[in-house]
């Protein structure tokens, strides 16, 4: 009986001691290397893969399926798509408080009949950095201190078969720059 309490307790500490570390997906070393005290999710250097964020086919108006630093693609016009993220900042003007990424139009429709859309299983989420979120999302991370690494790549052209949604860090001499890949083209942000 001891024993078995050792072992529970054992496990308890371990997993508790675990539960607000880096997330390393897709290889034992992430990008950050040793550096891992402000990283909550990482992704190791290389691979020539990106990060897919979700598919929606009505842009979420609000709380808490949209909270500020959401990203989506957009299909809500398939021959239109686009990726967004929602900054918070709403206007009389119109501007409703989604951000788009892509800056052109991407067609998912062949990708949307592959899709499960319309599943909504209640409080299906991934929290990564607390024990519970109030934002509703298939991902979330939560943290005031510590950020998500996205995928680094040295060339978008060296990802064979890129999916709408996909998003990338391109660390190239003289381009480094956020890459968001809409169905059709690749659109860079860069400082």
């Amino acid at each position: 009986m001891k024993n078995s309490i050792k072992i529970i307790a054992t496990v308890l500490l371990t997993s508790s001691s675990l539960a607000y570390s880096q997330i390393v997906i897709g290889g034992e070393t992430g990008s950050a290397g040793n550096n891992t005290t402000s990283v909550l999710l990482d992704f190791p250097k290389g691979e020539n893969k990106g990060i897919i964020v979700p598919y929606v086919t009505t842009l979420p108006t609000t709380a808490p399926t949209r909270v500020e630093g959401t990203i989506v693609l957009d299909a809500s016009s398939t021959g239109g798509s686009r990726v967004k993220f929602y900054n918070g900042i709403t206007t009389t003007t119109g501007a409703d408080g989604w951000f788009d990424l892509s800056g052109q139009d991407g067609n998912v429709s062949v990708e949307l009949t592959q899709q499960p859309l319309n599943i909504n299983e209640a409080d299906s989420k991934v929290i990564i950095g607390a024990d519970t979120s109030s934002a509703d999302g298939a991902l979330v991370l939560e943290s005031t201190n510590k950020a998500m690494v996205l995928p680094i790549v040295s060339d978008v052209q060296n990802i064979p078969n890129p999916s709408p949604g996909m998003l990338v860090y391109v660390n190239k001499q003289g381009s480094k720059r956020l890459a968001v890949y809409n169905g059709n083209k690749w659109s860079f942000w860069k400082p």
